[in-house]
């Protein structure tokens, strides 16, 4: 998962199952202004592999909410 930051933020960026459940949480930190990647191997936050299918990844930072949807393939 790309994003670029025009500032500095505080950055929230989760992964949700397709019940709303939390799944892993990719990045809970300052994040200094410009280009970055979080990569998602899969995992839940007890380290667990999930199963294929549909998942939503929502990104906070600062004032800025978004959320997306991807597919989980192995």
């Amino acid at each position: 998962i790309t994003f670029d930051l025009p500032e500095n933020a505080q950055v929230r960026l989760m992964v949700y199952d397709v019940s709303g459940r939390l799944v892993k949480t990719l990045v809970d930190r300052a994040v200094e202004a410009g280009s970055h990647v979080a990569e998602w191997n899969g995992t839940d936050d007890a380290g667990h592999c999930v199963q294929s299918g549909i998942y939503f990844y929502e990104m906070k930072a600062g004032a800025y909410h978004s959320q997306r949807q991807m597919t989980l393939l192995k």
